[in-house]
């Protein structure tokens, strides 16, 4: 089991029992700098009372668990207007917006692309850039952000 799914596997039924939903992990370390990010959301939004109450809980939790053995920071945020996109859910959910994604490998020459969710196909997410349809398999996608639209 990789380490994010280990944390997901952890976290996600501590933030289910508090009465949001698990958007999504980042785990990211930058020498000895290390930041466990929890996204969480709800039908209502999520304010800091909402955040505080879920870094309670979830540091408790990781206290005792300790899966994270170098020190981290951690910290519960909203997913925001830029919403990360993490699962093949919330890109079906999200079809018709567009989204910046960035690859962990290079394609076609480069990792950054910037287009519309098209939808899903098995375990592919379908990205029209420039008229041009990308099938881009989920595990490849390092990081995908909803490009929020203002009316």
């Amino acid at each position: 089991m990789t380490k994010m799914a280990q944390l997901n596997e952890l976290v996600k039924p501590a933030v289910d029992a508090l009465g949001y939903e698990l958007w999504g992990l980042e785990f990211s370390a930058h020498g000895k700098q290390h930041l466990l990010r929890i996204y969480i959301d709800a039908k209502d939004g999520i304010g800091v009372d909402d955040c505080t109450k879920v870094s309670h809980q979830v540091s408790a939790l990781l206290d005792v668990e300790d899966p994270i053995r170098s020190e981290y920071t951690l910290e519960v945020s909203s997913p925001g207007m830029d919403r990360p996109l993490f699962t093949l859910e919330q890109f079906t959910a999200y079809k018709g917006h567009r989204v910046k994604v960035k690859l962990r490998a290079p394609f076609e020459g480069r990792r950054n692309f910037a287009g519309t969710i098209n939808g899903v196909e098995d375990d592919d997410v379908l990205l029209v850039v420039d008229e041009h349809e990308f099938l881009f398999p989920i595990d490849s996608i390092d990081k995908a952000n909803i490009e929020p639209q203002f009316k």
